[in-house]
């Protein structure tokens, strides 16, 4: 099994097969627009501005199950993010990424690359606790940490590396250039 036997909903609801991607490296991020990481869309838009010609996509699914940090519909959660950030890059539909409705690409890619902790430091142990208590309802099932939760992807489908929404952008940028070979 790779991520391109995994076919996912667009913003308009049309059926997307990920082998449409195949030979490009990809960053798979789950998103909100009313998160405190949400700022992340810009760093995200710039790599993506700078490196797509290489071959680079950022496939942005939006997901409410964090604390309702993405209200909207994918067509207003679309709204914001081109008219805030510029985005560009692929928006889908907005998707559970736990528990039992989890979206199954969601679900193969964090067993694939498991959660393994936001890190040290202050501000990772209140996102710890924070999710933690969040995340309780989605028991073994708990996919993903938080919001901006990435993976990458290499050329032929591999995933290479996850990170957590607390990760420094420079250094996913830095990760996305060397799967690029830039």
């Amino acid at each position: 099994m790779s991520i391109y036997d995994f076919t996912v909903k667009d913003r308009k609801g049309n059926e997307v097969s990920l082998s449409a991607y195949r030979g490009k490296v990809l960053l798979i991020v789950n998103t909100a627009t009313g998160c405190g990481f949400t700022p992340q869309y810009a760093p995200l838009e710039a790599m993506y501005r700078d490196l797509r010609e290489s071959g680079f996509e950022i496939l942005d699914f939006p997901s409410n199950q964090f604390a309702g940090q993405a209200p909207g519909s994918d067509e207003e959660i679309h709204d914001f993010c081109t008219l805030r950030f510029g985005t560009e890059f692929p928006q889908f539909a907005k998707i559970d990424v736990n528990g039992e409705n989890a979206d199954p690409l969601f679900a193969y890619l964090a067993a694939e690359k498991p959660f393994k902790g936001f890190g040290k430091g202050i501000k990772n142990a209140a996102l710890n606790k924070f999710a933690g208590i969040n995340n309780k309802k989605f028991g073994d099932k708990t996919y993903i940490g938080w919001n901006f939760t990435k993976f990458l992807i290499d050329r032929e489908g591999k995933i290479l590396a996850r990170f957590e929404p607390t990760e420094d952008m420079k250094d996913v940028r830095a990760a996305v250039e060397a799967a690029l070979g830039a």
